[in-house]
């Protein structure tokens, strides 16, 4: 019989069991660690032979490169030196041959002076006669020879790309050699001690002598440099920053023997000793380069790097002002950078999608990949204005400044003033800070601005002060003349609603503006009737010396008859302009102006676009409307708010127009009688248009011609075929004259453009909103996709179809083309989004593969744009 076992040797087998189980355990995860350690040292040394490889593949292809570009250099150089030999030589020659003969000439001469002195005279005429005339000689060569003419620049630009690509392959190779240190294969555990996490940091002492007194920094401190700001963190787990400071707060930094650096920033002063050289060259090469990436590497990059003794090559190739210092391409010029770094500066959180107006703002004052700042219709603050003018003080690239209705404050234009004669290299050519509510003191100062400089006389293209009343009252506009005045390259002027006395005006601009003036506004501002005798040679005269005039605007003012006369004959005698668009509505021409344009505008041939609406004209039409009878180059007229009469008169009035628009020399291609409240004796006009061949475009809006004038419209547009555009609103259509308009539609395939008639639609839905939503639907879907046109299966159909189907496999080709390039783009400038991006559904690389144009969306577009052309080509 067994003895039964004592409890403490059980609990021993027990903890032997236990102890072999688990050493087993240990022994078999080791070996697993081991063979995978194994294999990813194979693996490790696999990739490294292959990197290796490519390595020196791809520097024998970089020194195959340089050689290339070795001899395409020497064999420019020369072949350059054999040609210019060749040419020297040459001239050698010629000059060699004509001394020759000029020697031989000159003792020719010699003995005929000899013969001259004695007295034998026939003998010397006899010799004289044959002398050659002097025409029968050349002149002689000129020859510029450069005093010292030889290779040098071209060594010397050699050099200099020499030093470039010397400087971007040691940037390059700083960022080859972090990327190849921090190849590992293990990843180290995080620090578990005070000691080991000391590791990572420098230490840096604190010098009480230079320090601000304000500062307090403790032995053993260490620093940490991150993308744009220091931190200065204590010792001690777990770790707490002590100070902290963007870079762009950094006033100065000098250098000083021991490896100190003092930092001046605009609240302290930081002085810190580091542990070796080495050290402190990172620290202000980081610095220094952070700094040039944030202003572009402009010229308003800060100089903040002072040293006293030698200074390292480390510090050189970071400064800011060196031209390698960033990289030549970065995406939008580096504005994503500036940007972060401004909202860290703000201590604002930078996310991927810009949201802070007056960062953004101040973004741009030192990228040059923007060239052109818009705003419109939106109310901005105070801070944004401030850095608008920061960026307008600094930026050298920035061309088109667009300020309309932002709610600037009147004193802006004195501000931005100041702001560009800050700015040397500014190069706007384009302002516009039109509808805000600006003063005339500011506008003034802007003035004064633009006439202190030459370059905004060669530079200003465009200038847009409109709907600001009251800033060119009185004699506040004398600075703004004077500009005008200098021989300027103006393209565009509005002035309107400034209250500028208009003809006085004209002497600035007859002076200054007549070569590039293209565009000119200037309504809703009045004449000073008192002088306007006194300025009528100049407006005349501006008017037949402007070279490049395409639009005028003198709307919405009260114009005197000489004043419209002096327009007319000043217009019918400049021969430089053709194509004009006169915008003369609201004038109060009444019938003196109607005399006028009876008699003078047949003579005007230059212009193409007149509007004389809102005149008064009424039975004064009689006479107006035959002037425009047979004009070789009226092409758009419009008439509109001058039918204030009735019965017979308007009745004439119409028939003149039936009659105009008839005629088979006519050149109208538009006509507007909006608001004209014709009423039932418009339908006359309305049902001339179904023979008319010349009108393309008609509005017909606010007459008031109720059903009967729709019924005309639609008899018109089932036999019309020129008209292209039809606006009807405001007649009082119900849904029975929409139904009729429609049924037309489906016999008429020209009619491109027809706006839906809110207010007639509004007030026919009123009463009939079933038949009115039946006819918007026929209407419509027949206006914009002519779907009658092809809803057969005929030949136009089937030649749709097939030409659908190769524009839509062209379309899809190119369109994938473009995309790939726009991925291969994106994997440039944002590898990790791409690199996210490629675990999506679908991944990146596959989203060409999925881009097309449906065929559908292509027949749709040949349907709207070219069906009855391709109808007409087929018949």
């Amino acid at each position: 019989m067994a003895c039964p076992k004592r409890p403490d040797v059980i609990d021993a087998h027990i903890k032997l069991g236990q102890l072999q189980k688990w050493t087993t355990g240990i022994i078999e995860a080791k070996q697993k660690d081991l063979q995978e350690l194994r294999q990813a040292v194979e693996m490790f040394k696999a990739s490294a032979n292959k990197a290796l490889e490519k390595n020196e593949k791809s520097f024998a292809e970089l020194i195959q490169s340089m050689k290339d570009n070795q001899s395409k250099v020497t064999e420019l150089i020369q072949g350059q030196t054999e040609s210019a030999v060749k040419q020297a030589e040459g001239f050698i020659k010629t000059l060699e041959q004509d001394i020759t003969n000029m020697l031989t000439l000159g003792a020719d001469l010699q003995h005929l002076e000899m013969l001259s002195q004695t007295n034998n005279d026939v003998r010397f005429l006899e010799r004289a006669v044959s002398l050659p005339s002097l025409t029968e000689y050349k002149k002689p060569y000129v020859f510029l020879v450069r005093p010292y003419n030889s290779f040098e620049r071209d060594s010397m630009a050699v050099d200099e790309l020499i030093e470039k690509l010397n400087t971007t392959s040691k940037l390059s190779l700083v960022t080859v050699s972090r990327k190849v240190k921090n190849t590992r294969i293990l990843t180290l555990p995080p620090p578990q001690t005070r000691e080991k996490f000391l590791q990572y940091a420098s230490k840096l002492t604190f010098n009480t002598n230079s320090a601000h007194e304000s500062l307090i920094l403790r032995n053993e401190n260490k620093e940490v440099l991150a993308t744009w700001r220091l931190y200065l963190m204590a010792p001690k787990i777990p770790t707490k920053v002590e100070q902290t400071f963007n870079f762009l707060e950094i006033r100065a930094m000098n250098t000083h023997p021991d490896n100190q650096v003092v930092i001046e920033t605009d609240k302290s002063t930081y002085s810190l000793r580091l542990q070796s050289n080495d050290h402190l060259d990172q620290l202000i090469s980081h610095i220094n380069f952070a700094l040039s990436r944030i202003f572009n590497n402009s010229i308003y990059t800060p100089s903040i790097f002072h040293a006293d003794g030698d200074v390292t090559d480390g510090n050189r190739k970071f400064s800011p002002s060196s031209e390698s210092s960033v990289e030549t391409q970065r995406a939008c010029g580096g504005f994503s950078e500036t940007y972060a770094a401004l909202c860290d500066y703000n201590g604002i959180t930078c996310k991927e999608e810009v949201q802070d107006l007056a960062v953004i703002v101040a973004a741009m004052a030192y990228n040059s990949w923007f060239t052109k700042l818009y705003c419109k219709d939106l109310r901005i603050s105070s801070e944004v204005v401030e850095q608008i003018l920061h960026t307008v003080s600094k930026s050298s690239s920035l061309e088109e400044l667009t300020l309309e209705n932002v709610g600037l404050k009147a004193d802006f234009p004195q501000k931005m003033a100041t702001a560009l004669s800050e700015n040397p290299a500014s190069v706007i050519h384009s302002i516009n800070l039109a509808h805000n509510t600006l003063d005339n003191q500011g506008v003034t100062s802007l003035s004064q601005a633009l006439c202190s400089s030459d370059d905004y006389s060669n530079s200003l293209l465009h200038l847009d002060l409109s709907k600001n009343p009251g800033i060119l009252s009185g004699e506040d506009a004398t600075n703004l003349y004077l500009f005008l005045a200098q021989p300027n390259c103006l393209v565009h002027l509005d002035l309107s609603g400034t209250d500028c006395t208009v003809d006085s005006l004209f002497g600035a601009l007859l002076r200054g503006c007549c070569a590039d003036l293209s565009y000119l506004n200037l309504s809703k501002n009045s004449f000073s009737h008192r002088k306007v005798r006194e300025t009528l040679p100049s407006f005349r005269q501006f008017f037949s010396s402007a070279f490049s005039l395409t639009h005028i605007s003198l709307a919405s003012m009260k114009m005197p008859p000489d004043v419209l006369r002096a327009l007319f004959l000043g217009l019918s005698s400049n021969p430089h302009i053709t194509d004009l668009h006169l915008d003369i509505s609201g004038c109060e021409l009444r019938s003196a102006g109607a005399g006028i344009i009876q008699d003078l505008f047949p003579r005007v041939s230059c212009i193409s676009t007149l509007d004389i609406s809102d005149n008064g004209l009424d039975a004064d039409l009689l006479c107006v409307i035959p002037a425009f009878s047979r004009h070789p180059s009226l092409k758009h007229l419009l008439l509109g708010k001058n039918f204030n009469i009735k019965g017979r008169v308007l009745d004439e009035v119409l028939q003149k127009l039936v009659h105009l628009v008839q005629e088979e020399e006519c050149a109208l291609q538009s006509l507007s009688l909006a608001d004209s409240r014709l009423r039932s004796r418009g339908t006359v006009l309305v049902n001339a248009l179904g023979s008319n061949a010349c009108l393309k475009k008609v509005d017909l809006s606010g007459n008031g011609l109720d059903d009967t004038g729709a019924r005309m419209l639609s008899k018109a547009l089932q036999i019309n075929t020129t008209l292209r555009s039809v606006t009807w609103d405001r007649n009082n259509t119900s849904a029975t004259g929409f139904q009729d308009v429609a049924r037309a539609l489906e016999h008429n395939f020209t009619l491109q453009y027809m706006p839906i008639p809110l207010s007639d639609v509004t007030q026919a839905y009123r009463s009939s909103p079933e038949r009115t939503e039946q006819a918007l639907t026929k209407l419509y879907p027949s206006l914009c996709e002519l779907a009658h046109v092809l809803s057969v299966d005929g030949p136009v159909r089937q030649r749709l179809d097939s030409l659908a189907g190769e524009l839509a496999k062209a379309a899809d080709k190119e369109l994938q083309v473009i995309v790939d390039s726009m991925v291969s783009l994106c994997r440039e400038l944002c590898p990790l989004s791409c690199a996210a991006a490629e675990c999506l559904s679908p991944p990146l690389s596959s989203i060409s593969e999925r881009v097309s144009i449906p065929r559908s969306s292509i027949r749709t577009a040949l349907m709207e744009r070219a069906a009855q052309d391709i109808n007409r080509a087929l018949e």
